[in-house]
């Protein structure tokens, strides 16, 4: 009978009742039905992400009238500058030290407010110490811009009280990079804490009351419950400030605009350098793109650290 449906609907042109059942069943599944409220947001990435990076691409290909194709030409000319190899020290310098002084800053906050007794308590010290990461980023740059002036420093105006001299804050290289890494290391603390706090919250307690049994001392209950628990709660947040870190422009942008001397550019100031101000679009779209294999080998490695620790638990 069965055989029977499906030829005369093939007969009719239309779909069959089989079809139609199949169909029907398809769209009542719990899975298909998250694809179906979902398809609007992966429209809008495909459509904002997705096709922006294949034309960054297909961008960095062009020459700088954007007439010929010249392949990978583009890039065998950014790796021979040393502007650029400056570039990418200074970008993987201040991603990297950003990320591990955020991370050790983050998890100290964290336990702090983890073991601070009261509930009131805890709400007023994390609000606090949220202030910076909800402050438009642009506007706290400012601030320490302001922070860092060379002729009304409020930094050198305390160190001249003291009977110091005063310091160059964005006027030497090195210090530049210093106060640069300092004011994202401040801005995304606080992302760090939140996260390790919610992971602290979620170890069991009985995990510690067992390694108290056992005479475990404060340090043992953190390297051997604490930071084993945490694992893949601490990967995923450092990959994603990895991410956000090396894609960093207002800090750099505002602060010293890539000086002094070309010392502090990162990859996006140096690509809106080179592509916007100085009107070579597919050389900009080169050097946006030069972070994409840095951070796609990064994320492989965390996230396969990740999968495996996750199929370790669930056995």
């Amino acid at each position: 009978m069965a055989d029977r449906a499906i030829i005369a609907g093939d007969i009719r042109g239309g779909p069959s009742a089989a079809t139609r059942g199949s169909l029907r069943g398809w769209v009542r599944r719990p899975s298909s039905i998250g694809v179906l409220m979902c398809l609007p947001l992966i429209v809008l990435i495909a459509a904002m992400v997705i096709y922006p990076a294949l034309y960054a691409i297909y961008l960095s290909m062009l020459n700088k009238k954007m007439t010929q194709f010249v392949g990978l030409s583009n890039y065998a000319f950014l790796l021979k500058r040393n502007t650029f190899q400056l570039v990418i020290f200074q970008s993987c310098f201040f991603a990297i030290s950003a990320v591990i002084l955020k991370a050790t800053i983050g998890f100290i906050l964290a336990h702090l407010m983890h073991n601070i007794s009261g509930s009131n308590n805890q709400r007023i010290w994390r609000g606090l110490f949220l202030v910076p990461w909800v402050i438009p980023l642009a506007l706290s740059t400012l601030g320490w811009q302001w922070l860092f002036d060379s002729s009304y420093s409020a930094f050198n105006w305390v160190l001249n009280a003291m009977g110091f001299q005063s310091v160059p804050w964005l006027g030497e290289g090195w210090i530049a990079r210093f106060c640069v890494i300092a004011v994202n290391v401040w801005y995304g603390t606080p992302f760090f804490m939140i996260m390790y706090l919610a992971g602290l919250k979620s170890v069991p307690e009985h995990l510690y009351e067992a390694a108290t049994i056992d005479g475990a001392s404060a340090m043992q209950k953190l390297f051997f419950v604490t930071l084993p628990m945490m694992r893949n709660i601490i990967s995923i947040t450092v990959l994603f400030s990895l991410i956000v870190t090396f894609a960093d422009f207002d800090i750099v942008r505002i602060l010293t605009a890539g000086g002094p001397q070309d010392m502090t550019h990162i990859f996006a100031t140096y690509a809106f350098a080179v592509g916007l101000q100085s009107g070579d679009i597919p050389l900009g779209a080169s050097v946006s793109l030069f972070m994409l294999p840095i951070l796609a080998v990064c994320a492989y490695f965390v996230l396969r650290g990740v999968t495996r620790r996750s199929k370790e638990i669930a056995a």
